[in-house]
């Protein structure tokens, strides 16, 4: 049985049943109706489980194409190798493929020296240039030490402490 005679048929039943007068309502064979909805079911969860199973074999026939497709690109690719690689423009375009591998390697090693060496002498100048500022943050560091402990001093202390003459008055 077909799902959609079944729909018809139920359609068919609801528009035939005798109208309530004054309203929309109408009066059904309960037991009819749902038994051509039982049927409807079971027509439904076949027609599913047919979809189902056409699904899962176009999937499969899907899959297999894809796999012959590919085994039959490898072969010709096989093929195309074999035979570019039997004539001299292949011979030639190899050695000459190999020797701008070659020149690019020794040019990439020389840039890499240079960057090297030129990375190296601006750490060593910034070396250099940090050294000489920790060197003055130290003494920055004692000088503020000692203005402190001068600032603990009494002015009987301070009085007493023997100045370099080129700080006396």
């Amino acid at each position: 049985m077909d799902v959609r005679v079944k729909l018809a048929e139920i359609r068919q039943a609801v528009e035939q049943a005798r109208s309530m007068p004054m309203s929309a309502s109408a009066v059904v064979n309960r037991g009819e109706l749902l038994e051509m909805i039982r049927e409807l079911e079971v027509e439904l969860e076949q027609a599913f489980s047919e979809a189902d199973r056409i699904q899962r074999q176009r999937e499969e026939v899907v899959d297999d194409g894809r796999r012959e497709a590919d085994h039959i690109i490898a072969d010709a690719r096989n093929e195309r190798d074999r035979l570019v690689s039997d004539t001299e423009v292949f011979r030639v375009a190899q050695r000459r493929s190999e020797e701008v591998v070659a020149e690019a390697r020794a040019e990439a090693d020389g840039l890499r020296k240079e960057t090297d060496d030129y990375v190296d002498a601006r750490l060593a100048t910034f070396e250099i240039t940090l050294d000489r500022t920790i060197e003055e943050v130290r003494r920055g560091r004692e000088r503020l030490a000692g203005r402190a402990a001068l600032d603990s001093l009494t002015e009987d202390e301070v009085d007493r402490i023997k100045l370099p003459e080129h700080l006396e008055d």
